[in-house]
């Protein structure tokens, strides 16, 4: 079954025609890593395709603290930039372990948290971050927390006319994302951590992927982590937390059991790696 593709120059018009469009018949194309998936297996047959590749949405800037990242802009983009990579290390750390170069030049940060997968590499670090997803639609503008952005799996809280313009990091913080995969590259993690650590108290956001319905932060584990530069056994204590509250489920990648015994392991390396930044590797489990 073919399908028309539209791709507006204006915001105003994208939302339009969503805002008019029956559920199930316009698809949106930012990356498209996903969507041309669903498209061949036909898993998605929409009447129209909304590209949203005409917006003024792929860009990347800084205003002070505070890091704004369009929607449409291609994780390859993000990846090669220095300031990126030294001021957030951890969000570096999630994107360069997003699948293969070739799909990181196509891929996008709007379009992973539009998928909102509960694999998602991504979206446990903007967790970690405090990220806030900037919205646009036919009633207006809004900003929205990641963490009640996303719902659970291809769920978010986008409403009817609506689109991702742009992500908001309030500052640069230490951080860093670990992952266990079977393969290191072009392979979906079986759990991921997010670590980061804030400027003020509370310092430590800690944040998890590979759990079900949807990515999350761990209050549980956060909260044994009150100094700035935490001991051992504040640590040791935040681990055992994470493993014992993490919402996780047995699925064809890994058992629960092996998860939990996983995250243990990669909460204290992701703090060690945030605690001692200098030259430290991208890493896997």
């Amino acid at each position: 079954m073919g399908f028309t593709l539209v791709a507006p120059e204006r915001p105003e018009e994208a939302c339009e025609i969503l805002a008019s469009a029956a559920p199930g018949q316009v698809a949106v194309l930012a990356g498209g890593t996903d969507l041309l998936l669903d498209l061949d297996s036909g898993r998605s047959h929409p009447d129209r395709v909304l590209s949203l590749r005409r917006l003024p949405w792929r860009s990347l800037q800084w205003n002070g603290p505070t890091l704004t990242i369009g929607s449409t802009l291609p994780l390859s983009e993000i990846e090669v930039d220095p300031v990126v990579r030294a001021r957030i290390p951890g969000l570096w750390d999630a994107i360069h372990g997003v699948g293969s170069l070739q799909l990181r030049h196509r891929a996008t940060l709007g379009g992973n948290l539009g998928r909102a997968s509960p694999t998602s590499d991504l979206i446990p670090m903007l967790l970690a971050l405090d990220a806030s997803v900037e919205i646009v639609g036919v009633q207006g503008i809004r900003s929205v927390p990641v963490d009640e952005f996303v719902l659970a799996s291809r769920s978010t809280a986008l409403r009817v006319g609506e689109l991702i313009a742009s992500i908001s990091i309030p500052e640069a913080r230490p951080s860093a994302y670990v992952w266990q995969r079977v393969r290191p590259s072009n392979d979906i993690s079986q759990v991921g951590v997010a670590v980061a650590r804030a400027s003020r108290a509370p310092f430590w956001r800690v944040a998890l992927g590979g759990v079900t319905p949807r990515p999350v932060r761990l209050p549980e584990a956060e909260r044994e982590l009150r100094a700035e530069r935490p001991l051992t056994p504040e640590v040791v204590r935040a681990a055992e937390a994470a493993a014992t509250h993490a919402p996780f489920a047995t699925d064809k990648r890994a058992t629960e059991t092996y998860r939990r015994q996983l995250v243990g392991v990669l909460v204290r390396r992701a703090i060690a790696m945030v605690s001692a930044p200098l030259d430290r590797p991208v890493g896997w489990a």
